[in-house]
């Protein structure tokens, strides 16, 4: 499939580690047709001294969908990302914004801000590797260095590179006394620097990410930027998603309910278990239905249906239909709800 023919990337699911893999993209893809989804971060070594298989594997059904790259040598990014080209994805996106200790003892992620010839370097290695898109994701700033001005001229350089596509995380990254989640909630958004970002650079695709929860939030971006990129909002709130497609998109295709959703799941539930068994070193039921927990979110008897869902003894038994159980237990306490309203009428 060519770029020309994937709808825009208006909306999009933020690449999270230990959440967005195959499984939860595939319950993704369930709720939302034309949301760009987006792997864990990969870094180059376990690509090119791991299992290729267990890291670049994904689902027919997810596309339009992008692998996030972890990598500073421009070599080994080439190579990569013409790995993700081979195994079909429809985008490369290199990582220029995650903060932990981990990814900045390997050189990548947002310490690579400081080095805008490089991360330049880089994206020309993989855009002359790859015919699909090149993309970069980074912070307005690293530490105390956080001016406008400095993520401007990052972008400047490495857009002469070829990627054309910039997601802005935007907040600073400070690589020294915040955790990673720290730094998903304390250093403060400044939206107005992706705002000013497209201002300055119409011809580049600017999308915006951070601490965006509703849909009024990203009508509201959208005036001002291309794209906006949903993270932990759409892994805990699954189904906030499910409106995307007829508000950005127009696509007045019947959504999903939560039922269907769920019985959508059990048949691919059954087929990952047939080729990679359950539990030991094969495919353990909860790797899928982890990801599935907050799809009843604000409803009567979510409490009950994630109860059910995680009961440890029922998930040995692997058995898929315990997505049913789960939801006719809530049916039930929906319709006590519903009896009890009744009499004291």
């Amino acid at each position: 499939m060519t770029t020309s023919a994937l709808p825009p990337r208006r909306v999009s699911v933020a690449p999270m580690l230990d959440w967005t893999d195959r499984h939860c993209r595939e319950f993704h893809r369930h709720i939302t047709r034309h949301t760009w989804l987006y792997t864990e971060m990969v870094t180059t070594g376990s690509l090119m001294h791991g299992d290729v298989q267990r890291h670049l594997e994904f689902n027919p059904g997810e596309h339009p969908v992008a692998l996030q790259l972890g990598g500073s040598e421009p070599a080994d990014l080439a190579l990569c990302a013409k790995m993700g080209e081979e195994w079909g994805y429809d985008e490369i996106n290199l990582n220029c914004g995650c903060p932990s200790e981990r990814v900045q003892k390997g050189a990548f992620g947002a310490c690579l801000m400081a080095e805008p010839q490089l991360v330049a370097d880089c994206v020309k290695a993989m855009k002359d590797a790859v015919s699909i898109d090149v993309t970069v994701k980074h912070r307005i700033g690293i530490n105390d260095v956080d001016s406008y001005e400095f993520m401007r001229d990052f972008v400047g350089q490495v857009a002469e590179a070829g990627s054309k596509t910039f997601i802005v995380h935007a907040r600073t990254a400070i690589l020294k006394g915040l955790s990673p989640r720290e730094n998903r909630e304390i250093p403060p958004l400044k939206y107005d620097y992706a705002y000013r970002l497209k201002k300055e650079f119409p011809e580049l695709e600017i999308i915006l990410n951070g601490g965006i929860k509703t849909t009024d939030e990203m009508a509201q971006h959208l005036q001002h930027v291309d794209g906006v990129m949903i993270g932990r909002e759409a892994y805990h709130h699954p189904y906030f998603m499910a409106s995307f497609d007829a508000l950005f998109y127009g696509d007045d295709h019947p959504v999903k309910t939560r039922e269907e959703i769920l019985r959508a799941m059990i048949p691919y539930i059954r087929r990952q278990l047939e080729l990679y068994g359950n539990g030991g070193k094969g495919l353990r039921i909860n790797s899928v239905i982890r990801h599935m927990l907050g799809l009843m979110m604000g409803m009567v008897g979510a409490r009950a249906f994630r109860q059910t869902l995680s009961d440890s003894k029922k998930l040995a038994l692997g058995n898929p239909e315990i997505l049913i159980e789960a939801f006719e237990r809530m049916q039930t306490i929906t319709a006590y709800d519903r009896s009890v309203e009744e009499l004291s009428a």
